[in-house]
């Protein structure tokens, strides 16, 4: 009894730490980032500064700021000349030595996190990887051709197997289509669950993606049920989904 009250009292605990920590720090990271964009303010002389005739400070008025320049260089970049203008900036920070690991780095990682607005990553598979017996995840890319696909009696997929916690590398795999498993996660939610190492577990519904067996291989008895379809395992699948992270 006093054992129940103390598993009790320490999943209370927990569920309240769970959903007390996300929401300080994402409030705390939001200040933050609305105290350093007005900021920005401070670079604008005086005269053109709209601080200066606003009666009242106005938080977030750098955040808005910084939004709309953002948008305004995307708008630039877009455009032919500004796309000309922003590769020859880039071809000077490749030439500098320490900056250009850096950005390089960061870049492919954007590009990697904004992916899903891309047609580059078809869908999530998993593949049995580095061995028969341990499964990794890998994004198909698209179906092998040319030679690749001439010298092989199957139809192979190009799979990208991306590394944590930096999905920007990893492996460029030819791996018959057979022998990969088809997932119905998004890009999106698989690329945050790569980078958080297992962590931000996407919710899911059970009945869906758990594997069904087939009947015979279990004799097609109705006194051997499967133990897949047994309400317990559908109800540890729903208490235990982990609050997605944004």
């Amino acid at each position: 009894m006093l054992k129940k009250i103390k598993d009790k009292i320490r999943n209370y605990f927990i569920a309240g730490l769970l959903t007390v920590v996300p929401l300080s720090i994402t409030v705390y990271v939001i200040s933050i980032l609305l105290r350093n964009a007005d900021r920005i303010f401070n670079l604008i002389p005086s005269r053109f500064n709209p601080k200066a005739y606003l009666p009242f400070p106005l938080p977030g008025l750098g955040a808005i700021l910084v939004v709309t320049m953002i948008f305004l260089i995307g708008l630039l970049v877009k455009n032919y000349v500004g796309g000309r203008i922003i590769d020859f900036g880039e071809r000077i920070v490749y030439q500098i030595p320490l900056v250009r690991p850096i950005y390089s780095a960061v870049k492919q990682l954007l590009i990697a996190i904004f992916s899903q607005s891309y047609d580059g990553f078809k869908r999530v598979v998993m593949i049995e990887y580095p061995r028969r017996g341990i499964y990794a995840l890998g994004f198909v890319t698209g179906v092998a051709s040319g030679e690749v696909q001439a010298l092989t009696r199957e139809r192979v997929l190009n799979v990208f197997l991306p590394t944590t916690p930096n999905p920007t590398s990893g492996f460029y795999l030819l791996i018959p289509e057979k022998d990969v498993i088809p997932l119905e996660i998004n890009v999106e939610d698989a690329f945050k669950l790569i980078i958080s190492g297992g962590l931000a577990t996407p919710e899911y519904v059970a009945d869906r993606l758990l594997p069904k067996r087939e009947n015979h291989a279990r004799g097609n008895h109705p006194d051997n049920p499967d133990p897949l379809d047994s309400p317990d395992v559908a109800l540890i699948a729903r208490e235990s989904k982990v609050p997605k992270v944004c």
